[in-house]
């Protein structure tokens, strides 16, 4: 494509002096091209005649002796475009270092194809191929050769929508098909080059020896990222969200988001983007990200950057999911035209990552799919220190595209107009098709990993060669002075001008003060920072009347007249009724579906996605029910008004999935937002996204978020895999008030944190250990007078059986399944002071009313925290300090915690189920102290027998 010919292809040899070739096997007829060209020669005879009746038609003479020859001519021109159509891009002039030496194909020679020296200016019929009825072989591959070997290689006969790729043949085929820009866009252009020239070197010059992690080498992206805006902004795109890893991210959030120079100057020096009350932990600024609004011919488009930890790729499915949900605010779920996702991505990065997979996986599938992603490869032709040979096993780190048949514009970095051309196709196609597309930007990276790294000592002659190479903005300017688009004063003009401002900026930044975050805006608005963890007003009445809970109750019991249920499902729809006649207690999947739809009838929306969620991994929820017959499904809490109800069965993905969700809830605080793992274990597939953003985002960028965490979790004999949600790794992230855990026993408390989680005025992730045995317990069921009236939430639950606490001499405290075994147990022994207490919240810690309740124990002995989980796992090094707090601050001085539970294991469970009962009586009958082993007491390095 363009004016600049791969010049490592053979010439064409001149019409004299033949050579041979190949010899031409006729005895068989290849189909033509699947695009249509020559469509109609299917068979020899049939390519005869339209061969004939075409040259007749152009006052050319074929007779009986040449038919032959031309028919067959016709098939082997063909033959050469389509080659040159799967793989001229191999031949394309992409490396600006010259360092690459792909192994040119043979099949791009024409005599590969028959056509030998003497026969290269022989016209040959080709039925408006390339724009051209009749074309000579010379003239086909000089064409070719521009179109596909140039500055810019293309991939997509790969796609099987024979629509996609005539379009894009349309835009890059044909003699006609040069890279053009206006004289005054050139110059715009060369403008945008410089200023990411010069912010890296000014960078460079005022902050010696500090990383940025600078563009230098890949300029060319700021126009092309602005063309991105400019004709996106005509195609319909009023928002484009973000994301990008470290490599020049402060150029563009200087020169694409127009972040003020004198912010970035200001947190170069040490100072924070906000203002000094605001708190946070921060983070380093080429981390950090910023929204603004810029304008095109009279266009507005809004932009966000999302922030993003150091893993490289981990910011992709946040995009995405954050476009999601901007999508559905904007209404523009059905024709994804007005909200662009944009990923930036380094080669190593993106052939090495398997997010970036994920993230293609999730493109087309209900439910996440964005309408398609720009995606932007910085090419530096290495990784940190690692040679792509050394890093991937295909051509390009691009390949993994191929997997979702997207498009691929390999590009050289050093023409900006390619690059800028190739971001113009990208979003014209996307607009067009609402289907993901890469640009593969061949580039360098002048100063090694950071400005601080030596890339010698590993890539000696690639750094030789850098260090020789001229910048792009000095090869582009020499070349329009050439055009006679500029003046040779021109570029050092623009340099000078661009220097002075960000002096002035610089200047400007020594007393800037930030006087406002921005986190609670817009969709944020009326949201708030949380108060204490402990005051009183972290909790709201989240109770419902009466009659809603009775419509409801009707909502989620009705069967249409035209749907064939399973015949199971029947009998669970016929307990539900009981329940909501109160027949009998509600239970856990009943009570979440009351949460659900009082919050879509109060107008939130609710999105749960997980592997098996529309049914529920244990057959519980059956939020979709399905048409025995015809797979019609029907979705109950979809007949509600007001809110929208979504439940998605997702890919089998934790990370892309996860961090999907995450960007979803960051972007609309008004959905609850829930994933749900198969099994909680499985949580530790996206561990990357908890620990990065779910636990830290809030401290790091000031961006709170409402996701939750729904995690199977419990010992039931089911083996290593099965048992633990690894409750102890959520327990070590908690500080700060950044997340809340909870391991809850009750339906009805299910239900209230629910709903609590949508009506405070602030957002916190919420992670829940959620049950499995518990969703059929007999005991695990709650009356309806727990849903309505004036309940809420409690974080602390009594014993189902009453004691008074001045009776009490041993307080048995726990959370989860294992409650109902100590009381079952307790009651069975006949014990009459134990008391069982269920901490439901264990993050924020409950200390403050666990401190009243074991002040009323007068009598209290012995305080024993028992869990199913290993000593090493679960929540015992958690709460062993907010228990002695508590016991403190009750007047206990001296009285410490004892644990009881399982001796510490390198496995979270066993996978017997014979030692796993054996286990689990042993760790209550200890608690309850019913002979045997009793429970521990630290007491300074020792322990000692209760």
């Amino acid at each position: 494509m363009g004016n600049e010919v791969q010049n490592s292809l053979p010439d064409l040899p001149a019409q004299e002096g033949p050579q041979p070739g190949p010899s031409w096997h006729n005895n068989r007829w290849p189909l033509t091209d699947a695009d249509g060209d020559l469509s109609q020669a299917m068979d020899p005879t049939t390519l005869k005649i339209v061969v004939k009746d075409a040259a007749a038609k152009a006052g050319k003479s074929i007779n009986a002796d040449t038919i032959e020859q031309a028919a067959g001519d016709s098939i082997r021109a063909m033959l050469l475009i389509r080659t040159y159509r799967v793989r001229g891009h191999l031949a394309a002039d992409l490396d600006p270092l010259g360092l690459s030496h792909l192994e040119l194909p043979e099949d791009l020679d024409p005599e590969y194809h028959g056509f030998s020296a003497d026969a290269l200016d022989r016209e040959v019929y080709v039925g408006g191929a390339l724009g051209l009825e009749w074309a000579t072989p010379r003239k086909l591959v000089e064409i070719l050769r521009k179109n596909y070997c140039g500055p810019v290689g293309l991939e997509y006969m790969h796609i099987s929508d024979v629509e996609e790729r005539r379009f894009l043949q349309d835009r890059i085929e044909g003699q006609d098909k040069v890279i053009t820009f206006t004289p005054e866009g050139k110059r715009a252009i060369l403008q945008a080059v410089i200023r990411g020239e010069e912010y890296e070197k000014f960078l460079g010059k005022k902050y010696v020896g500090t990383k940025r992690f600078g563009l230098d080498g890949g300029e060319s992206m700021i126009p092309a990222l602005e063309a991105v805006i400019k004709y996106g902004g005509q195609y319909g795109v009023r928002e484009i969200i973000y994301g990008m890893a470290h490599r020049g991210r402060l150029n563009v959030l200087a020169n694409v988001m127009s972040k003020p120079y004198r912010v970035i100057f200001h947190e170069f020096s040490g100072g924070s983007a906000n203002p000094e009350d605001v708190g946070g932990s921060g983070d380093v600024k080429y981390h950090l990200g910023t929204s603004t609004d810029r304008e095109f011919d009279g266009i507005k488009v809004h932009m966000s950057l999302v922030p993003n930890p150091s893993h490289l790729e981990t910011v992709d499915p946040v995009v995405l999911g954050k476009t999601r949900a901007q999508q559905a605010i904007r209404d523009d779920l059905t024709k994804h035209e007005q909200v662009l996702p944009v990923l930036i991505h380094g080669d190593a990065a993106f052939a090495g990552q398997g997010i970036v997979w994920e993230c293609f996986g999730l493109s087309g599938v209900r439910g996440y799919n964005t309408g398609g992603c720009i995606h932007f490869v910085i090419n530096n032709q290495i990784g940190f220190t690692t040679s792509p040979k050394f890093a991937r096993s295909s051509p390009y780190p691009s390949d993994v595209a191929k997997g979702i048949q997207a498009p691929i514009l390999h590009v050289n970095g050093d023409n900006p107009e390619a690059v800028t051309f190739a971001c113009k196709l990208a979003i014209e196609y996307r607009q067009q098709f609402k289907r993901d597309i890469v640009i593969d930007m061949w580039c360098y990276r002048r100063f090694g990993h950071n400005e601080g790294d030596e890339p010698s000592f590993t890539q000696p002659l690639m750094y030789d060669k850098i260090r020789q190479h001229p910048r792009v903005s000095e090869l582009y300017a020499t070349r329009l002075t050439q055009e006679g688009v500029i003046d040779a004063g021109t570029a050092p003009g623009l340099r000078a001008e661009f220097d002075n401002q960000l002096s002035e900026e610089f200047e400007a930044a020594k007393s800037y003060k930030p006087n406002e975050a921005d986190w609670f805006a817009g969709r944020w608005s009326g949201l708030h920072k949380p108060a204490d963890p402990e005051t009183a007003r972290r909790n709201v009445p989240s109770a419902i009347e009466q009659k809603l809970f009775d419509s409801l109750g009707r909502t989620l019991t009705n069967v249409p007249e035209d749907l064939t249920i399973h015949k199971t499902l029947g009998r669970v729809i016929d307990q539900r009724r009981q329940m909501f006649g109160g027949e009998q207690g509600v239970d856990w999947a009943t009570a979440e579906s009351l949460a659900f739809g009082s919050l879509l009838a109060e107008g939130f929306n609710v999105r749960l996605s997980g592997q098996d969620s529309g049914r529920g991994t244990f057959s519980q929820r059956h939020a979709i029910w399905v048409d025995q017959n015809t797979e019609r499904k029907f979705i109950p809490l979809c007949e509600l008004p007001h809110g929208k109800f979504e439940v998605y069965d997702s890919p089998l993905s934790e990370y892309g999935v996860l961090g999907f969700e995450y960007g979803f809830a960051m972007a609309d605080p008004k959905t609850l937002v829930l994933w749900e793992a198969q099994f909680g274990d499985f949580a530790n597939g996206a561990q990357i996204i908890i620990d990065q953003y779910i636990a830290a985002g809030e401290a790091k960028w000031l961006r709170a978020n409402g996701l939750v965490l729904l995690l199977p979790h419990g010992y039931e004999g089911q083996g290593p895999e099965h048992s633990s949600a690894r409750l102890e790794r959520f327990l070590q992230l908690c500080a700060n008030d950044n997340l809340q855990v909870l391991n809850i026993t009750s339906p009805a408390n299910y239900f209230h944190v629910l709903r609590r989680q949508m009506l405070r005025p602030f957002r916190k992730p919420m992670v829940i250990m959620t049950p499995k045995s518990l969703l059929r317990h007999p005991l695990a069921k709650s009356d309806i007078s727990e849903f309505v009236g004036e309940s809420h939430f409690r974080r602390i639950l009594s014993d189902t059986k009453v004691i008074a606490d001045e009776k009490v001499r041993r307080l048995v405290l726990c959370s989860g399944k294992v409650a109902y075994d100590l009381m079952s147990k307790r009651d069975e022994a006949g014990i009459e002071d134990v008391s069982v207490v269920r901490i439901e919240q264990l993050y924020p810690f409950p200390g403050q009313p666990l401190a009243e309740r074991l002040r009323r124990m007068t009598n209290l002995e012995d305080v024993v925290w028992c869990q199913e989980e290993p000593r090493n796992n679960g929540a015992w090094f958690f709460v062993e300090n907010q228990i002695e707090d508590a016991l403190i601050a009750a007047g206990h001085q001296g009285m410490r915690p004892c644990y009881a539970g399982r001796d510490v294991s390198a496995s979270p469970a066993t996978g017997f189920a014979i030692r796993h009962k054996e286990q689990q009586d042993a760790l209550v009958a200890s608690a309850l102290g019913l002979g045997g082993k009793g429970p521990s007491r630290r007491i300074g390095t020792k322990q000692a027998q209760v």
